[in-house]
């Protein structure tokens, strides 16, 4: 399975989010440094849910890296756009 689709999985089952997007911009690092060849090294992720609303800025990316576990080693950078709908 693709870390984009499990990026999603993981999301989805943590906050069933109202909105999430996950959106896969390894092609623009190509060459640059932390691009592994493999084309899923860098995210951007947009993710809406009511679970964030009571949640501050850092609690908010914790949350997230805690939902998606391991992955966080199998991808360089990961941009994150949270917050509650």
């Amino acid at each position: 399975m693709s870390i984009e689709n499990e990026l999603t999985q993981r999301l989805t089952a943590a906050f069933a989010p109202e909105r999430l997007e996950v959106v896969n911009d390894s092609h623009k690092h190509a060459g640059h440094m932390g691009d592994d060849g493999s084309g899923e090294s860098h995210f951007t992720v947009l993710i809406r849910a009511k679970d964030f609303g009571p949640m501050s800025r850092v609690a908010r990316h914790r949350a997230v890296h805690a939902a998606i576990g391991d992955l966080n080693q199998r991808i360089h950078a990961l941009a994150l756009d949270i917050s509650a709908p």
